[in-house]
């Protein structure tokens, strides 16, 4: 049996890691839910929402030729990975939660063909300056580059998306909602 693995996308300040942490506190032993955690060359931030693993850029590049990723991204000068576990996970018939990129959708439908649920988390424009600007990590310059980016991605089809631009539980919950349902709804 083949798992599924919603791969949580959107611009930076959507709040995917707010929904993702959301839904992950509703969900109950027998959902059988795995939460896929990410390597990432930056260190941890206090009181950030994910907790990733962070490595050295050098120590990414030996993982990655070591054959350790079953995904991996740059982006905003730093590489992402999702670890190769992650295919044993969905070949034994686990639902996979992972944080992802819209720039890397093309290589995971690649990769993980139908199991993947491409998972967009959207907010207004006004929303994502407000969120980012409240990170507090990045200037209002780097939060002008972050914003322009989302227009200059290339249009990558998603199978799911989840507005956030009100209270977090709303969208944890539709993202709940599709996780029990396995449901692929395009909006």
């Amino acid at each position: 049996m083949t798992g599924r693995l919603f791969l949580i996308v959107g611009p930076s300040g959507a709040g995917k890691d707010t929904v993702i942490a959301g839904a992950m506190a509703r969900l109950a032993p027998e959902d059988d839910v795995i939460l896929a955690r990410r390597f990432i060359t930056r260190p941890l931030h206090p009181g950030g929402a994910e907790q990733h693993v962070p490595v050295t850029p050098a120590a990414f590049a030996r993982m990655r030729a070591a054959g350790a990723f079953a995904l991996d991204w740059d982006s905003h000068g730093l590489r992402y990975g999702l670890g190769i576990e992650l295919r044993a996970w969905l070949a034994a018939g686990m639902t996979v939660i992972a944080n992802g990129s819209r720039a890397a959708l093309p290589q995971a439908r690649a990769v993980f063909g139908a199991a993947l649920i491409a998972t967009e988390i959207t907010a207004r424009p006004e929303t994502l300056a407000a969120r980012l600007a409240a990170r507090g990590r990045e200037s209002a310059g780097d939060i002008a580059a972050r914003l322009s980016r989302t227009d200059a991605l290339p249009h990558a089809p998603v199978d799911l998306r989840i507005p956030n631009d009100d209270a977090p539980d709303v969208a944890s919950g539709l993202l709940l909602a599709a996780i029990r349902q396995g449901a692929m709804i395009c909006a």
